[in-house]
């Protein structure tokens, strides 16, 4: 699974680099060293303005959405917390993500995401998680794949009120490769620049071609390295928890 990632990059540099036409200043978010469930995180995705017809251009935008997706049909939304990554052998059939895998796909900027693997003490036989920052080795942006859904607050009878809508979002994950296999078996999902149109395009809803954009992350390109057990704890930030230790 992915439970935490980085994500540094300024609105700025997102929209260059993801060819952003439509962002909002309101939304921009602080630089996150060690980004958590049910935290607000930058999403790249495309659609057709509201209250036009089917042959309307679509924009991509970046939005700052809430990690961990709320299905539309959920009672309540705390039900997101658990709902932070979606497998991707079976995310175009589970009933929580396919509509969304069919519709609502986007793009999840990160500099690189954290896994934890057990270490032994062989002097006291305690075993303590390591944590591990893994990144693409050429430094540039994952975009990790992703969902996103609307929730509608049906205490709000206003439909224009923005308190009435949430927008959430979840990771698709993988099977993991080169340094993240060596240390946790799942990882999230990286696409590669010439996918990003095609996974983004919301007009596409054939799943075994939207699967096959689904392939080796960065490359199998990744380098991983031990980091403070400081990142354990949400609370926690900042660029030193990047730094590397003694493991």
């Amino acid at each position: 699974m992915c439970g935490r990632y980085v994500s540094t990059r300024s609105p700025q540099d997102l929209t260059r680099l993801f060819h952003v036409t439509d962002w909002r200043p309101a939304e921009t978010l602080a630089p996150n060293w060690n980004v958590a469930p049910t935290d607000e995180v930058y999403a790249v995705l495309q659609r057709a303005p509201r209250h036009h017809g089917g042959d309307a251009p679509v924009r991509r935008e970046l939005r700052a959405l809430r990690w961990g997706m709320v299905p539309s049909w959920a009672k309540d939304p705390k039900i997101g917390s658990r709902m932070i990554n979606a497998r991707v052998e079976t995310v175009h059939e589970k009933p929580a993500y396919r509509r969304a895998f069919a519709r609502h796909r986007c793009l999840l900027p990160a500099d690189g995401f954290y896994e934890w693997q057990p270490v032994r003490n062989e002097e006291t036989g305690r075993t303590r998680k390591q944590p591990y920052f893994i990144h693409p080795a050429d430094g540039r942006v994952m975009a990790l794949a992703g969902l996103y859904e609307y929730w509608r607050n049906q205490e709000i009878k206003n439909d224009d009120d923005p308190a009435a809508w949430l927008m959430t979002c979840t990771i698709i994950t993988t099977e993991a490769t080169d340094a993240a296999g060596r240390i946790h078996p799942r990882m999230p999902l990286a696409l590669a620049p010439d996918h990003y149109d095609a996974w983004l395009d919301p007009r596409r809803e054939d799943a075994d071609g939207l699967r096959a954009l689904l392939t080796q992350p960065a490359d199998g390109h990744l380098d991983a390295r031990p980091v403070s057990a400081a990142v354990n704890n949400t609370r926690n930030n900042g660029p030193q928890l990047l730094d590397e230790v003694s493991s």
